[in-house]
């Protein structure tokens, strides 16, 4: 067993849970520590503050359904190396728009950018051991 064999992972679980905690406060699932869906939609209007208030509901829908799947894809390791770099590049989205909303402090101080490259960095691995990519690889 290889170290970067168990970083992989965790680092597979660490994202996967990344977007499930998110999801799961917006849809009050947290209890009293969800966001719940009209605190989120506010909140995608802040962040997106450059992008006309008619898409707001859109992209809240679509970040919610792309972070829903990419976090099964990633805990599973279903594609891995696809839903990191799609995981990669969604958040990176997200730090820049919140760093045009709110400067760059945002985004360093929830760790936008460090999700982001470890979503990178797991998508330019070789094999996932512990996955079902590496299942269907035999």
């Amino acid at each position: 067993m290889k170290i970067t064999d168990i970083a992989a992972l965790l680092l597979r679980l660490a994202l996967a849970s990344g977007f499930f905690s998110a999801v799961a406060s917006r849809l009050s699932l947290w209890d009293r520590q969800s966001s719940g869906w009209n605190n989120f939609l506010d909140y995608t209007a802040q962040v997106n503050s450059f992008i006309p208030k008619s898409f707001i509901p859109a992209i809240a829908m679509i970040s919610t359904v792309l972070e829903t799947g990419l976090g099964v894809l990633l805990l599973i390791g279903l594609k891995t190396n696809y839903a990191a770099f799609a995981a990669a590049l969604l958040t990176l989205l997200f730090a820049f728009a919140m760093a045009s909303s709110f400067g760059m402090k945002e985004p360093l101080d929830y760790s936008v950018f460090a999700f982001s490259a470890g979503a990178f960095l797991l998508a330019t691995m070789p094999y996932y051991k512990w996955s079902i990519d590496q299942l269907l690889s035999k």
